[in-house]
C-alpha cells in the first residue's frame, strides 16, 4: 500500500520537553507492520515569532531546515499572538502573550482531500485528534466510492497515564502511540541555540 503521513509534535502529551520525533524513523516503524511503502510525509506547524519567542523560533527554523533535506514537505504559518490576563491563586494577576496556530487544520484537510482525489495514497495517516478533520475523512470516503478505489484514513495519537483524550478522529481508523513507540523515534539532533539561559526550555507555544 502507498502511505502518506502528516506528522505533528506530541511532546506535550508524552511529558517531553522538546519536539523530538525523528520523521524518517517514524515512517519506517509505522510502515513495516502494515507492509506499506511510504509515498510522502507532510508536516504542519505554526512557527513562533522571533520577537515573541526567539528560542522556539530558532529551534523550529533549524529543525525544519533539516526536515527539508529528508524529502519531507513542511507547511508553516506564523503563530498569531493575543494578550491575556490570568488571576493567580493569591488574587494577583499576570498578563502573558499567547501564541496560537491558525489555518493549520484547514491546510491539512485540503491536502488530505486533494491527495486522495489525485490517487496519491491508499492509506493516509494523520497524527492528530482534531475532530474538525473528520469532515475531510468523510470527503475521502466519498472520493473512494466515486472512484471505486479503496482508500483509508487513519488517526494516530499519543496514549499514556496522564493523557485523558483517548479518541482518534471520528470516521478514521485509530492508531495509538505509546511512549515506548515514541522513544524508538527520538531525533538525536539538538536544535537548540547555544548558550541557553535555563536548563529546561520554555513550554512550547501553540496547540499540541
Amino acid at each position: 500500500r502507498r502511505w502518506t503521513g502528516s506528522l505533528s509534535c506530541l511532546q506535550g502529551s508524552l511529558r517531553l520537553h522538546l519536539p523530538q520525533l525523528r520523521r524518517n524513523q517514524a515512517r519506517s516503524s509505522r510502515g513495516r507492520p502494515r507492509r506499506m511503502a511510504t509515498r510522502k510525509i507532510y508536516f504542519y506547524t505554526g512557527v513562533p515569532d522571533m520577537v515573541e519567542s526567539a528560542f522556539w523560533h530558532h529551534f523550529w527554523s533549524a529543525k525544519l531546515a533539516v526536515m527539508g533535506t529528508r524529502n519531507i514537505t513542511a507547511f508553516t504559518r506564523p503563530l498569531k499572538y493575543t494578550t491575556q490576563t490570568f488571576t493567580l491563586k493569591d488574587g494577583s494577576t499576570q498578563t502573558v502573550r499567547i501564541g496560537r496556530e491558525k489555518g493549520i487544520d484547514v491546510r491539512i484537510a485540503l491536502d488530505v482531500v486533494r491527495l486522495a482525489f489525485q490517487g496519491d495514497f491508499d492509506v493516509g495517516l494523520i497524527l492528530s485528534q482534531d475532530q474538525d478533520l473528520s469532515e475531510a475523512a468523510d470527503e475521502v470516503r466519498t472520493i473512494s466510492k466515486r472512484h471505486r478505489r479503496w482508500i483509508q484514513i487513519a488517526s494516530a495519537y499519543p496514549v499514556g497515564p496522564t493523557y485523558l483524550n483517548k479518541r482518534g478522529i471520528n470516521g478514521t481508523k485509530w492508531v495509538q502511540i505509546n511512549k515506548a513507540l515514541y522513544d524508538t523515534c527520538i531525533d538525536p539532533n539538538d536544535y537548540r541555540t547555544r548558550p541557553i539561559s535555563a536548563s529546561t526550555p520554555p513550554t512550547a507555544p501553540g496547540k499540541v
